[in-house]
């Protein structure tokens, strides 16, 4: 907004223009960061991986929150990884931030295998006593990483990553439907075409399915 201004022949500073948009409440339309910020009333659960070697499907599955860049603005992201595979079990996508997505692709992770410790961040989606009851009901253990730890759940991390580069950046999607649309042939062929080297060359599905 500075540089335009300027350049209309109005000298202003940055400072005085963030002053000013404060003032009036403007602000740039953008994802914000921290997507899942704790609750403060929510019970959070202590990190039950520090020691812990993984070494089998469904020991550890990893659940997070990313935001997908669409051409009509953004929505949120939620999905379901098995640690040990990297398969995804389950996905699902939202315009909000409630935590009601996120427990429909829990359900739809856990008619499919059942972990023995579900990890997540703190966020208020993952400390929601709905998404909470849901895992004890289905007696799985509830490991939460550190504040500020995002190496702690790293593998979902690297699927982030992977799912921008290889299909969202690409794809440019319009809108949150479409964006499902793509996301759901995507993850198909994550789980049961994309081998990964640290799996020696085999798929998710491969591993995971063994």
């Amino acid at each position: 907004m500075t540089t335009v201004l300027n350049r209309m022949d109005h000298a202003v500073n940055r400072k005085r223009i963030q002053r000013l948009m404060r003032l009036m409440g403007i602000e740039a339309i953008y994802p914000k960061r921290h997507l899942s910020d704790p609750d403060k009333q929510h019970t959070v659960f202590p990190y039950l991986l520090r020691t812990m070697t993984i070494d089998r499907v469904n020991q550890v599955w990893g659940v997070d929150i990313t935001y997908l860049r669409l051409q009509a603005g953004f929505a949120y992201l939620v999905a379901f990884l098995d640690w040990f595979s990297r398969y995804v079990l389950s996905f699902a996508v939202s315009t909000t931030l409630d935590h009601q997505f996120c427990i429909a692709a829990l359900k739809e992770a856990l008619a499919i295998a059942r972990p023995d410790i579900c990890n997540s961040d703190q966020g208020a989606q993952f400390t929601a006593k709905p998404f909470i009851g849901c895992l004890q009901d289905a007696g799985v253990l509830i490991s939460m990483d550190g504040r500020g730890r995002a190496l702690d759940n790293v593998f979902v991390e690297r699927l982030w990553r992977t799912v921008k580069y290889e299909d969202v950046y690409l794809k440019d999607y319009h809108t949150p439907r479409e964006s499902v649309c793509g996301l759901t042939e995507y993850f198909r062929f994550y789980n049961h075409e994309r081998p990964h080297q640290s799996l020696d060359n085999r798929t998710p599905a491969e591993v995971f399915h063994a």
